[in-house]
Order: C-alpha cells, then sequence, then structure tokens
C-alpha cells in the first residue's frame, strides 16, 4: 500500500488536567456511526474507505479483531468498533464499512482496519468550538476522546486513534516492530 506521510502525525492527547490544546475545528475528519453515535476521525489518520469482505478468523485472536482481509496482497487486521466500545458485534449492512487507518506506534505507522456501522463524510466540524471530554458519565472509554465537536449541531465525538486501540492491539497488528 502507498504511504502519505502526513498520516503519521497523531492527535493531540487531551489532558487529566491542564490547558493542553485540543484537537483543532480546522481540520478536515472522516465522520463514521457505530451504534446510535457518531465519531470523528481525523483525515490524517485515514488511508481508505473499504467495502466489508470475509474476514478469515485466526486462532487467539482477542474478541475484538473481527478476522483478517486481503487489501491489495497485505493482510489487514480489522478491529470491531462496536466491541471495542462495549457492545455487542452488530449485523453487517449495506452501510457497514471499514476504515483503513495509520495509527502511530513505536515510532511508525501501524495500518488496521476499523469496521464501522456507516461512514458519513469527510468535513469539517461546526465552528461551534471543540469542548474537552467529560472524565465521568461518558459511555466511552474517556482517554480515547479527543474531544467533543459538533456536525449540522449535532454532537461528535473526536477519536485520539492513538488511544482507542491498546498496545496489544498495535502489537498485534505492527509487522515486526522492534520490541513487541
Amino acid at each position: 500500500m502507498r504511504r502519505r506521510d502526513k498520516m503519521s502525525l497523531p492527535l493531540p492527547v487531551p489532558p487529566r488536567s491542564g490547558g493542553a490544546a485540543l484537537p483543532s475545528p480546522d481540520r478536515s475528519y472522516v465522520t463514521v456511526g457505530v451504534d446510535q453515535e457518531v465519531f470523528a476521525l481525523d483525515v490524517g489518520h485515514v488511508r481508505e474507505v473499504l467495502d466489508p469482505q470475509p474476514f478469515t478468523r485466526l486462532p487467539d485472536m482477542p474478541p475484538s479483531v473481527r478476522g483478517v482481509i486481503d487489501v491489495r496482497g497485505q493482510s489487514l487486521p480489522v478491529f470491531d468498533l462496536r466491541v471495542k466500545f462495549g457492545l455487542p458485534p452488530g449485523e453487517q449492512t449495506a452501510h457497514t464499512r471499514v476504515v483503513v487507518l495509520e495509527v502511530p506506534f513505536a515510532g511508525q505507522p501501524v495500518v488496521l482496519g476499523a469496521l464501522t456501522d456507516r461512514v458519513f463524510e469527510v468535513t469539517a466540524l461546526d465552528d461551534t468550538g471543540i469542548e474537552r471530554p467529560a472524565e465521568l458519565g461518558m459511555r466511552w472509554r474517556s482517554e480515547a476522546v479527543a474531544g467533543l465537536g459538533r456536525r449540522h449541531g449535532r454532537l461528535v465525538i473526536i477519536l485520539d486513534v492513538a488511544h482507542v486501540f491498546s498496545l496489544t492491539d498495535l502489537s498485534l497488528a505492527a509487522p515486526d516492530v522492534p520490541g513487541s
């Protein structure tokens, strides 16, 4: 697969206290749906969006890994975002998509797929600003949330892709990463 250098930049990590920067509302995001929620992925991490294809399950895969798929001769692990976020796996529909991501890990980008219920668009967020995620009461793991924005007046959860996937996930997806 072709690598684009701009895609290896991670999103800023939201602080637990203090004043570190939130993601920029001037960036473009790929908006995706998982269950009833809308998430935004920094377009700099997105390589492409694919229709789902049959998954090959390998022995001892974690429950969040749906399987591997073939993308132009390369095997790609696909993580089910519903399972990653504590939901039961969903049935595939005509809207189901695999978002191919580059996630920074051990100084190099790791390519993996994220199974989503649907992909909406590539867009900028509304210019109402980005808010810090609340520490309590969120349905999703707060360390995976870089901020909260709005699109067409609806709340959008901006994901920090470096935190959505655990070190174990990234080690599984990384080919020949030293120390993994």
